[in-house]
């Protein structure tokens, strides 16, 4: 359940209800917005607990939830959550966007990435130190290595880094070199690494499963929210359905469905969504007229000789002509980017 305060109720008042839940065997966790505090309750429904808070002169009315995703939702957190990194705003009324390689391959790669993603307007550096793949033949990321070369690129440029994390053994490692820990697809449903960055203190971009419902991808939301991060930004990149013609399907009904359920931020990966660069630009114009607070594109200096995903890769001519091209479109929506 929720406990919605009045908008006059101090911070004692919220300090002291807090309290009470805390001892009726109650978790806690607040939501502070521009007009009032919502305190979120997890545990047991008690009819007569509710009874109990709702006659005390500070809470305007307490609410059940049905929903299964408590922290997650609207009802607990009625305004959209903002992430501010430095001068970056993820879910606010600018658009962000996270472009880079789909692997770190080299210093001298990643440098020139950096630089042409930085000059057609990027936010953040994506690119993975670490490379989950399919065959266990394929190119698995330079791991450690690389992660020293994100850092050179952000205190080089000043872009923020994006980059995945394994397993919850290299939380700390990958913390340390990351702005924004990105969750990958296969991962989405591995609950020990979500509790372990539900504990730490920085962004998490959640990608949405291989054949995960927005149940199921809220839910593991939940996780890191219910350890105490609040930070969390959901990434759309497509799901697996019966289509052979495109790598995956980008479910772009499922930004405004995301942003009807939650307050939680919502960007859309296009690159993975369709697997064919070609199809980036229209899915990517797509997805901010959906409502999307942003997108991460795969850009590579030279797509050809990529050593994961270069098919699906824009050089950095292509991005920064779709740059330009997707200001327009970000107009229409009443964004900027």
């Amino acid at each position: 359940m929720i406990v919605v305060m009045n908008p006059g109720a101090s911070e004692e008042d919220v300090s002291r209800i807090t309290e009470k839940l805390k001892q009726m065997g109650y978790g806690v966790h607040l939501s502070s917005g521009e007009r009032r505090t919502i305190i979120g309750v997890i545990g047991q429904r008690r009819e007569e607990a509710a009874q109990a808070l709702e006659a005390m002169p500070q809470v305007e009315q307490v609410v059940f939830i049905t929903r299964p995703f408590k922290l997650a939702g609207r009802e607990f957190h009625p305004d959209n959550t903002v992430i501010k990194l430095g001068d970056t705003s993820i879910g606010a009324s600018e658009l962000v966007v996270m472009a880079g390689p789909c692997a770190v391959e080299s210093e001298d790669q990643l440098m020139e990435a950096a630089a042409a993603v930085k000059e057609a307007g990027a936010q953040a550096f994506r690119a993975g130190a670490f490379k989950p793949r399919t065959s266990p033949y394929s190119f698995q990321g330079l791991e450690y290595e690389g992660l020293k070369y994100l850092d050179k690129v952000r205190s080089e440029t000043g872009l923020l880094i994006v980059t995945e994390i394994m397993d919850q053994f290299s939380v700390e490692e990958v913390a340390d070199c990351a702005d924004i820990i990105q969750v990958g697809a296969r991962n989405m449903q591995n609950y020990y690494l979500l509790r372990e960055l539900g504990k730490i203190r920085k962004p998490v971009l959640l990608k949405r499963g291989l054949s995960a419902t927005i149940e199921e991808w809220l839910m593991a939301a939940e996780y890191i929210l219910s350890g105490g991060n609040y930070e969390v930004i959901l990434c759309e990149r497509g799901i697996r359905t019966f289509e052979p013609y495109t790598r995956n399907t980008l479910d772009l009904s499922a930004i405004p469905m995301v942003k009807h359920l939650s307050h939680l931020p919502v960007i859309v990966d296009p690159s993975h969504g369709t697997g064919h660069s070609y199809l980036v630009p229209a899915m990517s114009k797509a997805a901010l007229a959906a409502g999307s607070d942003g997108l991460m594109i795969e850009v590579h200096p030279k797509p050809e000789e990529a050593l994961s995903d270069g098919p699906q890769s824009l050089n950095p001519e292509q991005f920064k002509s779709l740059i330009k091209d997707l200001k327009g479109v970000a107009l229409s929506a009443g964004r900027l980017l």
